[in-house]
């Protein structure tokens, strides 16, 4: 079990860490693991990360947030700068083992 430091309404406190459990989490699923994603309310921290995985599916990232909304809830990815970190999470090298990319944007 992995819990990331990721505040109500916010973004994680440590982006690289959270991007990498977010590929790491993908990756399992993809080869048949069963994972769960949660957060308090099932919407915002829940969406973003599901956001995320879309990327990491292929779906193109300026329609992810979109496309969570239409197949997990209407309110996922509650906030403007949890959107901001879904478009940045698109900008990350997945293949890196450090998740490097330009600074992760401020909530």
């Amino acid at each position: 079990m992995l819990w990331l430091d990721w505040p109500d309404f916010r973004t994680p406190r440590d982006a690289q860490t959270a991007a990498k459990a977010i590929t790491q989490t993908y990756e399992l699923a993809r080869a048949g693991r069963r994972v769960e994603v949660a957060c308090g309310g099932g919407n915002g921290r829940t969406g973003t990360v599901i956001a995320c995985m879309a990327i990491l599916a292929g779906h193109p990232a300026d329609d992810a947030v979109a496309w969570t909304r239409r197949h997990y809830r209407p309110r996922a990815v509650e906030t403007p700068g949890q959107r901001r970190w879904v478009r940045w999470f698109a900008t990350v090298d997945h293949t890196d083992a450090d998740h490097t990319a330009a600074q992760p944007p401020v909530a």
